[in-house]
């Protein structure tokens, strides 16, 4: 009977040991990853923990760290683009508001200098201030609509529009100004109405922003286009011309705010680099997007994607 408990007693003795040094190899890992962890958090950089271990509930622990490291890391990099962009657009606003102002200035200080001036160049010239004045005054709106379109403090109201006749109308509004350019149009709209779940003023100013894109910037290819169609699961617009297009490169960055690279084509308010930001937030506003494809002097197309409305 004493032999047994001897030995019973050396099994457990044994067993608290073994327990003992397993907790204290379990500590001294957790100190490493703590240390660790606190130097790559002081130093922001984006290394992952690592530790070789026995222990399944420890390795558990490092994925979730890592996990958690890579969500942060994501989110920096991502408030370190915001923040680039913010200052981007600061830096082009200044500038684009700046260019009509000083021009103002110049007409003012001009007709304040010269109280002579014959009648006729006067009122010639206050014409010319009261457009540069509705100039810088248009990329101000420009920038309010974007604010309260990021802020989605008032959605937008969502009802049954009938695109074929939204679209007639819009290229029609450009008739004008493409005969005087000496563009061809190629229109395809379905006779079968087609109605989307959308908003049709915010519809409107989409397609007046793609259209006046896309007389600007394909005036190389001499034709515009714009085709409705339905698809399975959307209904699309594309407003498409064979100018000298958008480089890869650039592609995707045309629907950042104020994007001023010269080959980019996102400056369709008389250069303010908001129209095409704006028309991306209302389709999504709405459901939906707005996709881009370019071949420089093939064709570079717009489309924009809406939800079909059901009955």
């Amino acid at each position: 009977m004493a032999y047994v408990l001897t030995c019973l007693i050396i099994l457990l003795a044994g067993a608290l040991i073994r327990e003992r040094r397993k907790n204290a190899r379990r500590s001294a890992q957790l100190r490493r990853v703590h240390a660790k962890l606190d130097i790559i958090l002081a130093q922001n950089t984006s290394e992952k923990m690592l530790l070789f271990t026995e222990d399944a509930e420890l390795r558990l622990l490092l994925v979730h760290i890592n996990r958690v490291l890579e969500h942060n890391q994501r989110i920096r990099a991502e408030r370190s683009g915001t923040e680039k962009s913010i200052r981007r657009m600061l830096s082009n606003a200044s500038h684009d508001l700046r260019t009509p102002l000083t021009v103002v200035l110049g007409y003012i200080e001009t007709l304040n200098l010269d109280p002579d001036m014959k009648a006729e160049d006067r009122a010639e010239m206050l014409i010319k201030v009261q457009r540069k004045t509705n100039e810088a005054m248009d990329l101000i709106r420009q920038f309010f609509d974007l604010a309260k379109l990021e802020s989605e403090d008032q959605p937008l109201p969502l009802t049954r529009v009938h695109l074929n006749e939204v679209c007639r109308r819009n290229i029609l509004d450009f008739y004008e100004v493409l005969t005087n350019a000496g563009f061809a149009v190629d229109i395809e709209i379905p006779e079968e109405p087609i109605y989307a779940y959308a908003n049709e003023e915010a519809i409107n100013r989409i397609l007046h922003n793609l259209i006046s894109n896309a007389i600007r910037y394909g005036k190389d290819g001499n034709i515009v286009g714009l085709t409705l169609r339905q698809e399975p699961d959307a209904i699309c617009m594309d407003v498409w011309d064979r100018g000298k297009g958008i480089g890869e490169m650039h592609q995707s960055r045309v629907f950042e705010r104020l994007y001023t690279l010269e080959d980019s084509r996102s400056r369709s308010f008389q250069g303010s680099g908001l129209g095409l930001t704006i028309s991306k937030r209302l389709a999504q506003s709405q459901g939906g997007d707005i996709r881009l494809y370019s071949k420089p002097y093939e064709k570079t197309i717009f489309t924009v994607r809406l939800r079909p409305f059901r009955y």
